[in-house]
C-alpha cells in the first residue's frame, strides 16, 4: 500500500501489472475498424471525451495533487490544458492529416498520411495526464489505437482518467498498469507500431536499444533536462530572480524543464543572489491539496532521499536546503528549496552536471557571453535555457549557441505553452515535439502516383 508523499496517514490503492499481451489485443483488433473512419467521427469522440474530462475536471485536479503532491494550483492548471489540447490536436489534425498533392509533376498524385497501428504511450509521473495526453489524442485523431502505461505513482487518477476516454472512445484506447518490466513488455510488442515515453535518460536508452532493430517502429523520447537560467549584467534582476524561483520550485522541482542550473555575471551576482533568496522564501513546504501551497512535497521517499544527501555537501550554499518532516499538520516528503554557489571546475560538481529533480539549483559567477555560453554547454542535456537581458540583438546572438530544443528570453525555462512545439536535443530527447504538431509523428506518409 502506498501513501500519499504530502499526507502519510492517506493510503492509495495500488493496480496489479496489466497483461501486455491480452491488452494489445484489443487495441489491435479495434484498429481496423477505427482506422477506417473518417477524420470528423474521430474528432467527434474526442470532443465527447473533452465533455467527460470537463464534467470530472475538480476530481481529476485533486486526485493529482493527492497522489503526486503537485500542488492543487497547478494540478487545476494541469487539467485545463489536458482539456485544451484536445482542440489544439483537432486543429494540427486538419492541418497536418488532409491530403495534399503537387501540380510540376508529370502524374496525377496524392501525398497523404495513413495510421500505423497500435502506439504505446508510457507516462511520467510529473505531468501524470497532461503529458501523455498529447500523444494519446494526436495518435488517435491520425487513426491510430493507443494503449497507455501511467507511471505508478499516478496510477488512480490515470485509472480515472482512462476510465473516462474508454467511455467515450471504447476499445481504441486501453490502460495498462505497471511498472519498468510492463513499460519494456510494451515497447517490444511486435504489435505496437509506435512508442511516445515521457521519463529517465536510462529508461529512454532501453527503450532506443529494445527497438533499434525494428524499422518500422517510431519511438518518441522525451528525457531528462539540466536547464540554465543565464542572467546577463544588463538583466532586469528582479524579474529574473523571481522566474528561477518560480522555475526551481514548481512541482518541487520535479519537472524536467526545471531551472537546475544558475549562470549570473559576476558584476550582478551579490544583488541578484539577494533578490533570489528574498523571492525563494515564498515557497513553503504545505499541504498539496491547499489551494495557497506553492511548494508541494517531492513524490517519494527515494526522492527525498536524493536531496538529503545532496544537501549534506560541505559546499558554498547561498541558500540552505532542509527536509521538513511536516507542513500544515501533515507529515510527508517535504523540502525547502537550496541553491548552492561553485567556483571551481563545473564539471567536477554533480549538481551542475547531473539531474537533481528536487527544488535545488547550482549558482556560477561568469565574466563574459562567451563564458556563459560555454558553461551552459558543459551538460549532456539540451531541453531549455532561459536568457535575462534587455537587448533583443544580444539575446538571438546567444540563442545561435545554444544548442537546446527551447530557448526562452526573460521567461522561466517551465515556460512551455501547449501552442507551440516542444523537444529536447542531446540527452533531453530524440527531437520529436511534443506540445503542437506531434500528430505530424504520429502518421506515416504515402505517395500515390496515377498514370492518366
Amino acid at each position: 500500500m502506498r501513501h500519499s508523499p504530502g499526507d502519510f496517514s492517506v493510503e492509495l490503492p495500488e493496480h496489479p501489472d496489466g497483461d501486455v499481451d491480452q491488452i494489445v489485443s484489443v487495441a489491435s483488433r479495434a484498429f481496423e475498424a477505427w482506422r477506417a473512419t473518417s477524420l470528423d467521427y474521430r474528432i467527434e469522440r474526442l470532443k465527447h471525451a473533452q465533455q467527460l474530462l470537463i464534467s470530472n475536471k475538480d476530481t481529476l485536479a485533486f486526485g493529482i495533487a493527492l497522489e503526486i503532491g503537485k500542488p492543487l494550483t497547478e494540478a487545476i492548471g494541469e487539467i485545463g490544458a489536458v482539456i485544451a489540447k484536445v482542440d489544439l490536436a483537432i486543429g494540427d489534425a486538419r492541418k497536418y492529416l488532409a491530403d495534399v498533392s503537387e501540380s510540376d509533376n508529370p502524374h496525377a498524385n496524392v501525398i497523404r498520411r495513413r495510421p500505423r497501428g497500435v502506439a504505446g504511450v508510457i507516462g511520467p509521473f510529473n505531468f501524470p495526464i497532461h503529458l501523455p495526453h498529447g500523444a494519446i489524442v494526436a495518435y488517435l485523431l491520425a487513426g491510430n489505437t493507443v494503449v497507455f502505461k501511467p507511471s505508478p505513482f499516478g496510477q488512480n487518477v490515470c485509472q480515472l482518467y482512462s476510465d473516462l476516454m474508454h467511455q467515450a472512445l471504447g476499445d481504441v484506447f486501453q490502460i495498462v498498469q505497471g511498472g519498468a518490466n510492463v513499460g519494456q513488455a510494451l515497447v517490444a510488442h511486435a504489435s505496437v507500431k509506435s512508442i511516445c515515453f515521457t521519463g529517465s535518460v536510462p529508461a529512454g536508452r532501453a527503450i532506443a536499444r529494445a527497438t533499434a532493430g525494428d524499422f518500422f517502429k517510431d519511438v518518441a523520447l522525451e528525457l531528462g533536462g539540466k536547464n540554465a537560467a543565464i542572467v546577463l549584467q544588463d538583466a532586469d534582476l528582479d524579474l529574473a530572480a523571481a522566474s528561477v524561483a518560480d522555475a526551481m520550485c514548481l512541482t518541487a522541482g520535479q519537472r524536467c524543464n526545471a531551472t537546475s542550473r544558475i549562470i549570473v555575471d559576476a558584476r550582478v551576482e551579490a544583488e541578484f543572489v539577494d533578490l533570489l533568496r528574498a523571492k525563494l522564501c515564498l515557497y513553503t513546504p504545505g499541504d498539496p491539496t491547499l489551494a495557497s501551497t506553492k511548494l508541494g512535497p517531492l513524490v517519494s521517499q527515494a526522492a527525498r532521499d536524493r536531496y538529503a544527501k545532496a544537501i549534506e555537501q560541505n559546499s558554498d550554499w547561498l541558500v540552505r536546503g532542509e527536509v521538513v518532516e511536516s507542513a500544515d499538520g501533515k507529515h510527508g516528503y517535504y523540502v525547502t528549496p537550496a541553491v548552492v554557489r561553485i567556483s571551481g571546475n563545473p564539471q567536477n560538481c554533480e549538481l551542475f552536471m547531473h539531474e537533481l529533480f528536487a527544488p535545488v539549483a547550482v549558482l556560477a559567477p561568469v565574466r563574459s557571453d562567451d563564458e556563459a555560453i560555454t558553461l551552459n554547454a558543459l551538460s549532456d542535456f539540451g531541453l531549455t535555457t532561459s536568457v535575462f537581458t534587455q537587448n533583443r540583438e544580444r539575446f538571438l546572438r546567444l540563442a545561435n549557441d545554444i544548442h537546446c530544443g527551447n530557448v526562452y528570453l526573460n521567461l522561466p525555462t517551465t515556460f512551455s505553452p501547449g501552442t507551440l512545439p516542444f523537444g529536447g536535443l542531446r540527452d533531453s530527447g530524440n527531437r520529436h515535439p511534443g506540445g503542437r504538431g506531434f500528430i505530424r509523428f504520429a502518421s506515416d506518409e504515402q505517395v500515390l502516383q496515377m498514370k492518366a
